[in-house]
């Protein structure tokens, strides 16, 4: 299949994730475009903000890029590259099905399919590192705010919170292993043993074991040679796990949380936030088999806002106003993609 009907696959496979996005909220028209006019500019803000964070992601997958030789292409072509894929992410099953294939395949003729596919992979490698340290630091962050009073800490939430700490350790020991040796070898050798898999894998693992042995290596030589580059591209993409907590602080003030009723500052309003998202990213990483997560998220809010003590209404709020923000990228990171297409033609 060439390279144009493979991006018109996914082009189309998110077209129709979106349709079914616009028709599964558990709202009327009438009423979502009340939660809209609600927000007003704050809105634009959530918006604005994702822009940043696309940036910033668009920056650490440079930062991978440069660290195993130069850097062909420029800045705002990574940009466009990162914003699409993402929006292929959101709109497939088992998100990295989508945006990180394009990727590669967008990037092969620039840096040659080894580069591409190891800068990819440890970029999303990364992204999900970084959203481990995210989870842990929101555990110690409960705890902090239970002992100083202001969450709850009972035997359940003790659980859930233990479980928490278990999966996260596990998750960063891995990773730390995967970057020290490398996985690609190791995951195409796990696929191959997926029934219905099975044949590909074992075909991929023969046909280019030599290339993918190369690509673990890659990934080893970063963290073992390149660690600047390594903690660098890491702490970009954790400051940007934080900064997304202002998507949820905007909401929360638009929904009147902080108004005195029930945090006393923003400071507070924030780490509250801080929680939220970390909850509701976990809940919703868990069920990502899911295209737009389609119901994950909607109940990660929900957990979270009741157990942090706020109404169900908020949790509501919360989920429709980050849906639209997903659709707009989406529709955004699907258009681009098509330009892009319609620019190689005419050219």
């Amino acid at each position: 299949m060439s390279q144009g009907r493979i991006n018109n696959l996914f082009f189309a496979i998110g077209v129709v994730a979106v349709v079914v996005m616009l028709f599964s909220f558990e709202v009327s028209f009438s009423e979502l475009w009340g939660y809209i006019c609600r927000a007003g500019y704050w809105l634009v803000a959530i918006l604005a903000l994702w822009g940043v964070l696309y940036l910033m992601n668009a920056w650490a997958w440079q930062v991978i890029i440069r660290g195993s030789g130069d850097c062909p292409v420029g800045y705002g072509y990574l940009l466009k590259l990162t914003v699409t894929g993402f929006a292929l992410n959101y709109t497939t099953p088992i998100g990295l099905l989508g945006g990180e294939p394009y990727k590669i395949l967008e990037m092969t003729k620039h840096i040659g399919v080894q580069r591409a596919t190891s800068s990819v992979v440890l970029f999303a490698m990364m992204h999900v590192f970084s959203h481990f340290w995210f989870w842990t630091t929101s555990i110690l962050l409960y705890l902090l705010l239970a002992f100083l009073g202001y969450l709850p800490l009972n035997v359940g939430m003790g659980i859930v919170l233990g479980l928490m700490a278990v999966f996260c350790g596990v998750g960063i020991y891995l990773f730390i292993k995967g970057y020290k040796n490398g996985m690609v070898v190791k995951l195409i050798a796990f696929l191959g043993r997926i029934p219905g898999l099975r044949g590909w894998g074992r075909r991929l693992a023969e046909a280019h074991h030599e290339d993918l042995v190369k690509i673990d290596r890659q990934i080893a030589e970063l963290h073992r040679q390149e660690s600047r580059t390594f903690y660098k591209s890491l702490l970009i993409e954790y400051v940007g796990r934080v900064c997304q907590s202002f998507e949820i602080l905007f909401m929360l003030i638009l929904f009147g949380i902080d108004e005195g009723r029930q945090f006393s500052d923003h400071v507070l309003a924030f780490l509250y936030s801080f929680l939220i998202l970390s909850f509701t990213s976990l809940f919703a990483n868990i069920l990502g088999f899911l295209p737009l997560q389609l119901g994950g998220r909607e109940g990660g809010f929900a957990l979270s806002v009741s157990q942090l003590g706020m109404t169900g209404g908020a949790g509501m709020f919360i989920s429709i106003l980050c849906r639209v923000r997903e659709i707009f990228w989406a529709v955004i990171g699907l258009g681009l993609m098509k330009i892009e297409s319609k620019n190689k033609k005419n050219k």
